[in-house]
């Protein structure tokens, strides 16, 4: 399968949102493919890192299938996008085309086979650290947002995790590449339980200062974080 390629600094994850601006000339005329033409909606993400260039993406990447939801074009001619990733590919080669931008010959990237109960105890543990995180960083931000809605499949839920969360380009592609579900909920759990307490603890400082206009004096007892989720 063939599909036009967009090398970004970034990594789109499946399941996760998007907004791009669309200003070079061969991104443009991509848009107007693939909204025309193809009418596919679709588009390869490929992280490009730093110092590396476009067509030095080496065979075996893993990128995301990119769908345009929604489209704005400007009056000069740029646009503003807004898309969802879907579904993960392996970029065999670049492909020549009598077009401005990139087209790659891509396959099916799929998970290994693992099952599914025994994954519930990682997930059901990962959904608590998050809320518990989430929640404590919506009251330190007085934010009385909900925390977003997370997929029902463990095989998603890190997917669904790391979209939300600060994590840097290259931990993001691991995460995208890694074809075990249970080592992606391993992975993001090692990244929230050492933040939890801490962030626990500063709402509780938060709320009270906000309550009675300082926090606790350095004689009180310092605030008791909830009980660490099962394991």
């Amino acid at each position: 399968m063939q599909i036009p390629l967009f090398p970004l600094p970034l990594v789109l994850l499946p399941g996760a949102r998007l907004p791009l601006h669309i200003f070079e000339p061969r991104y443009r005329q991509m848009l107007g493919d693939i909204l025309g033409e193809s009418g596919s909606h679709e588009f390869g993400i490929v992280f490009r890192p730093d110092g590396v260039a476009e067509r030095d993406i080496p065979a075996g990447h893993v990128g995301c299938v990119a769908h345009v939801d929604r489209s704005e074009r400007l009056p000069d001619g740029r646009a503003n996008v807004f898309v969802t990733g879907t579904r993960r590919f392996r970029l065999e080669r670049f492909v020549e085309v009598d077009r401005l931008y990139h087209v790659g010959e891509i396959s099916t990237f799929d998970d290994a086979a693992e099952p599914t109960e025994e994954l519930a105890p990682a997930a059901d543990r990962l959904r608590e650290l998050f809320h518990r995180v989430g929640t404590a960083a919506r009251a330190l931000a007085d934010d009385a947002d909900a925390l977003p809605v997370l997929p029902d499949d463990p095989a998603h839920l890190a997917f669904a995790i790391a979209a939300v969360i600060d994590m840097d380009a290259p931990a993001r592609q691991r995460l995208l590449s890694s074809r075990s579900p249970a080592e992606r909920l391993r992975d993001v759990d090692a990244l929230l339980s050492p933040a939890v307490d801490t962030l626990e603890q500063r709402a509780v400082v938060h709320d009270r200062a906000k309550s009675n206009g300082h926090g606790p004096s350095s004689h009180s007892s310092p605030p008791t974080a909830p009980p660490s989720p099962p394991t």
